[in-house]
């Protein structure tokens, strides 16, 4: 369940800008990705795990060590079934800026890369340009559209369902001791729905907005002018 904020010009202009984004007929030549990061917490077994068995289900004991943190930039393009997982140690703008460019690079022949995120402080143009400096750091980003949720609109951005199908998928309820077992189950995560070409059927449309928090498209035009 998701709580929307109180409806101001703001949060609708940049609700109306994701939702368009969303519309777009589908052309690798201006690929829509959906980026978000979620945390993970590391977990060890202090005492191994019993495997099922004919007659007998698996047990595993209720103890357990941790073992810090780290972080899942996780990214998707929603209608090419194209998925992206990455960890990182932690989230920042130098691993944040490492993510981007990966997914960047993986578009070499489009015209503009439209990203969708949300407005966390490191999601910007100075995140690229501080790690990589300011001739590459400015050329990755000048390749993207970006296109930011509003304000507590966290909702609007598919990758949350990206996220969600991954920590079902692959973290499920498993205890990942450490950084490098995570980036190996999710590379192997990744490879799979790329493989299968899991696509997300995004159904909210700019119409869906209006009638769902009734307002009306040239009302709001002339408000925001």
């Amino acid at each position: 369940m998701w709580c929307v904020a109180e409806l101001n010009p703001d949060y609708i202009e940049k609700m109306e800008d994701v939702l368009a984004t969303y519309e777009k007929p589908y052309t690798p030549a201006e690929p829509v990705v959906c980026l978000d990061e979620k945390p993970v917490s590391l977990h060890a077994d202090v005492r191994p795990p019993i495997p099922a068995r004919p007659g007998r289900i698996a047990k595993r004991d209720n103890e357990y060590k941790r073992c810090g943190t780290a972080n899942v930039f996780s990214a998707a393009e929603p209608k090419a079934g194209r998925h992206f997982t990455l960890p990182t140690p932690h989230r920042s703008a130098p691993e944040f800026a490492k993510a981007l460019d990966t997914i960047v690079s993986s578009y070499p022949s489009a015209r503009t890369i439209h990203v969708v995120m949300d407005n966390l402080n490191i999601h910007g143009r100075k995140s690229l340009t501080d790690y990589f400096g300011d001739h590459r750091g400015g050329s990755v980003w000048n390749r993207l559209t970006v296109h930011y949720t509003p304000k507590h609109g966290s909702w609007l951005n598919q990758a949350e369902i990206e996220i969600s199908l991954f920590s079902r998928q692959c973290l499920g309820k498993r205890r990942i001791p450490t950084l490098a077992i995570l980036r190996r189950e999710s590379r192997a995560w990744n490879r799979q729905v790329n493989r299968d070409r899991v696509k997300i059927n995004w159904r909210f449309t700019p119409r869906s907005a209006r009638a769902k928090f009734g307002y009306k498209r040239n009302v709001f035009m002339r408000s925001k002018n």
